[in-house]
């Protein structure tokens, strides 16, 4: 086989560092949803998704992929990932509930995936001249006898086509749900008040201009060649996301040593199993029977003196134990509060003001941003279900 050229240039590297950003931007939404089975679990696996498929396109782009041709195509069954995920990323701050129905939105991916194992188990001179073509490279053909499987229905060549009319489809029934959601609220989605709304129509239009520009790629370039134009879209998202994330970030709020690593944060503590028992237990005790988190003083300090533990195992305890900071246990405890609130008749009289004072909270701005983030809708839109 022929030694192809490596091509690198600053788009190249614009595409690199978009997936590198991805990669670590998804790792810490699934991470951080995966357990309280917030919508943005479905984000990060959509970013997960994106980056991959764009990890092959950059390979492709720079013409590594004929130094790793086991990789080749191999993440072609993503493009039917990418609408369902937006799908319910979006339902899913409308009010729907995960379910095990689900999974019938992948259905596709599946099927295509199936389809194209077909591909994958074929031999490199194959990948080797699949990768020609899709590139559109002025180098000639490996001339083979072997039989070529991998595609035994010919279907392949319209993986395009049936990725727009996937992509269109859930576009036809977003567009909907967005406008009814509006319509009960007696608005506009293009002048709603609304932030949830807000913000998912502003998703929304990033969806429609990814769909435009995969159309008329698809349409001004031969096989794969123009893909490069996605990818810097889609770059552009996910550097956006990553901003969002560190501007919203809850670190600036808390005390950390400079490059403190969660690795080695605890690495010199003193604690055994069983001690850790006991300052959970104790933990857990102020904060359900005691009501600790609705004390709009409330401290990491002030806790750990009422259970006579220092002010770094209590911590270490609820970062092991609970896979939360203290910040994030108190407001998980503030939020299941107010929510219990809301549904009462009482909390249907109280204003939001005063639903954040009982639980803990000094501003009705820090208890809406706190709601939102743990439950993907605000105070009023929780009342109002």
């Amino acid at each position: 086989m022929q030694n192809i050229p490596i091509h690198t240039n600053i788009i190249g590297l614009i595409i690199f560092a978009g997936i590198c950003f991805g990669l670590f931007v998804s790792y810490f939404l699934i991470k951080k949803s995966i357990h309280n089975k917030s919508p943005n679990l479905y984000m990060g696996v959509l970013i997960l998704a994106l980056s991959l498929i764009m990890f092959e396109g950059w390979l492709n782009y720079t013409s590594y992929i004929f130094k790793v041709l086991w990789l080749t195509n191999f993440s072609e069954p993503l493009n039917f990932v990418i609408a369902p995920l937006i799908y319910l990323f979006m339902t899913s701050q409308l009010g729907h509930k995960r379910n095990k129905k689900d999974w019938f939105h992948f259905i596709p991916f599946i099927v295509w995936f199936g389809y194209c194992l077909f591909f994958f188990f074929q031999e490199d001179v194959f990948k080797y001249n699949d990768n020609i073509g899709v590139m559109n490279l002025d180098i000639p053909y490996i001339q083979t006898t072997k039989v070529y499987t991998g595609d035994p229905l010919g279907i392949r060549n319209s993986v395009n086509l049936a990725t727009i009319i996937h992509i269109l489809m859930y576009i036809g029934v977003v567009a909907y749900r967005l406008f009814q959601s509006a319509k009960k609220r007696g608005e506009s989605i293009l002048r709603t008040n609304d932030k949830t709304l807000k913000s998912l129509r502003n998703s929304f239009y990033h969806f429609l201009i990814i769909t435009t520009i995969l159309i008329f790629v698809k349409i001004t370039f031969e096989s794969d060649v123009g893909d490069y134009l996605i990818f810097l879209y889609v770059c552009f998202m996910i550097f956006l996301t990553a901003f969002q994330i560190m501007n919203t970030s809850s670190y600036y709020t808390e005390v950390s040593s400079f490059l403190e690593g969660p690795v080695l944060k605890y690495k010199k503590s003193s604690l055994v199993e069983g001690q850790k028992d006991v300052i959970l237990k104790r933990v857990v005790d102020q904060m359900k029977n005691e009501k600790f988190y609705a004390s709009n003083s409330a401290s990491l300090s002030d806790l750990s003196k009422r259970i006579n533990e220092s002010s770094h195992h209590v911590s270490q305890v609820i970062n092991e134990r609970l896979n939360q900071s203290f910040f994030e246990l108190l407001a998980t405890y503030r939020i299941d509060e107010a929510k219990a609130i809301l549904k009462t008749d009482l909390g249907k009289k109280l204003t939001i003001e005063e639903i954040a004072e009982r639980v803990g909270y000094n501003s009705k701005s820090a208890f809406n941003s706190a709601f939102k983030k743990i439950t993907s809708q605000t105070p009023s839109q929780f009342r109002d279900l």
